[in-house]
């Protein structure tokens, strides 16, 4: 391993760096509010993610109605925005080495914002389809950019939780995408009521995206490239100005960026084969990308007004119902935040897997034992359906402080420096097409098999992931990349 330079505290990747002696990001200097502010405007993009993902739920009934589509196209539909978000994912990171960090997320934006209007525009489920595709390449590449922005900023002491920003960023929109549908629909009397300028309410549901798109362009005009890319780009007057403003010796940083980046090259699906097969890490990295979706968290957040209709809530309590379970999600992942670089990933994940399995299985219970109306909704006494609520909102609180930040806290980490690039492409890509899998066979399998199996697959799925997790996942904490 190649010594650091004297003087530095950091991995020699260049991806984290931190003055020796310097005031952490806990502290108050000028170069830690700076490291902050960069990070918060990259983690904007993780705020577009979650909203532009949740935004979905309050219109899936809408949106069947408008476009006379049957289950399995309307839950298409939905889950069409998860085949670009494994596309963007894909793609982001090539685009980003070869155009730079900060023009990459521009696009993104620009993106978000597109998508936002078309898809209001949308006439037809094909047009539709369409611009929730290009939604969702903004969301895989936004995925994939706000960590890797962010990590090359970030001090090691503090990284995790400088990337778990992402997360609470991500969790935020969901909430605010449930509160602005909850608030259109109350004020036009239902999603597919009419509402300003004889537009349908769902139509304002994708154009309240607009708001945070801009906010997103405008925060990424403001802040400067990555560093590290500046420097293998043979900027390095551009790198010193944006070191010497996170603070410390900017040309000992500089050299140290240069001493890494001799003998990397850009990332190549080859760098993952090792002794002609698929490296172990890599297959790793693919089942935690796989696991966080096959428990079906997303489900939740997807189809949550579908669901508490199914249980037999109005339209409006079924989204007052979502607004709690987004601020539980933010809520739980404030403690996820805290101790992941204090316990470490794996136990967070351990306990994270113990929970959801325990709170899923409670879940398909309550509506396996259900009986039904004439409607062939589930009919809930008052102790089932507090129960069916708390068990969800448990199984939330379980996902949110592991799952939920850890896996892409760990994705950034795990991988050897002469791979990280091509195995993220690969995991994160994973990731999106494992959610298109839950999220479009999931009307189906309500119409077959009800909330009860549903739920039933998805606690068998986190019952698996504990023993994978024991007994494959290593623990990442307090080690540099080097040392993965």
């Amino acid at each position: 391993m190649n010594e650091p330079v004297r003087g530095i505290d950091a991995d020699v990747t260049g991806r984290v760096l931190q003055p020796a002696g310097a005031t952490t990001i806990q502290g108050t200097t000028a170069g830690s509010n700076y490291v902050i502010a960069l990070s918060s405007v990259a983690a904007l993009g993780g705020f577009l993610f979650g909203f532009d993902s949740g935004v979905i739920n309050g219109t899936v009934d809408a949106l069947a109605h408008a476009f006379g589509t049957r289950a399995a196209t309307t839950g298409f539909a939905v889950a069409s925005v998860l085949l670009g978000c494994a596309v963007g994912a894909f793609v982001a990171g090539t685009i980003a080495d070869r155009h730079g960090r900060r023009p990459t997320m521009l696009l993104n934006a620009v993106l978000f914002l597109l998508s936002s209007i078309a898809t209001g525009l949308a006439g037809s489920a094909g047009v539709f389809i369409v611009s929730r595709l290009v939604g969702g390449l903004a969301i895989g590449a936004a995925s994939v950019l706000a960590p890797m922005y962010i990590a090359e900023i970030a001090p090691p002491q503090v990284r995790g939780r400088l990337a778990s920003l992402q997360q609470m960023a991500i969790v935020s929109g969901l909430f605010c995408a449930f509160l602005s549908n909850d608030i259109l629909a109350r004020l036009a009397g239902g999603a597919g009521a009419t509402f300003w300028l004889g537009a349908p309410a769902w139509r304002w549901m994708f154009w309240m995206e607009a708001v945070p798109s801009v906010a997103f362009l405008a925060g990424v005009l403001l802040i400067p490239e990555s560093p590290r890319f500046l420097v293998a780009h043979g900027k390095r007057n551009e790198a010193r100005r944006v070191f010497a403003r996170i603070g410390g010796d900017a040309d000992a940083l500089i050299r140290q960026v240069e001493q890494s980046l001799r003998g990397e090259h850009r990332p190549r699906l080859s760098d993952l084969i090792l002794g002609g097969r698929l490296a172990p890490v890599v297959w790793i990295g693919i089942a935690l990308a796989a696991f966080q979706q096959f428990v079906g968290i997303n489900i939740i957040f997807y189809y949550g007004e579908v669901l508490w209709k199914s249980a037999g809530a109005t339209e409006q309590w079924a989204l007052r119902i979502n607004l709690l379970t987004g601020l539980v999600n933010i809520l739980a992942t404030l403690p996820a935040i805290a101790l992941i670089d204090r316990i470490g990933r794996k136990p967070l994940l351990l306990v994270g897997s113990a929970g959801m399995a325990v709170t899923l299985a409670a879940m398909a219970a309550v509506f396996a034992t259900a009986g039904l109306g004439a409607d062939g909704r589930p009919l809930l006494g008052h102790v089932a359906a507090v129960t069916g609520l708390a068990a969800a909102n448990l199984y939330i609180v379980a996902f949110a402080i592991s799952w939920g930040p850890v896996m892409w806290v760990l994705l950034g980490e795990m991988f050897p420096n002469q791979m990280r690039g091509a195995a993220l492409a690969v995991s994160g890509s994973t990731n999106w097409v494992a959610n298109f899998a839950v999220t479009v066979t999931f009307l189906p399998m309500l119409n077959a098999a009800g909330l009860g199996g549903a739920y039933g697959l998805y606690a068998l799925a986190a019952l698996f992931s504990l023993p994978f997790v024991w007994g494959f996942v290593r623990e990442t904490r307090g080690k540099t990349l080097e040392q993965m």
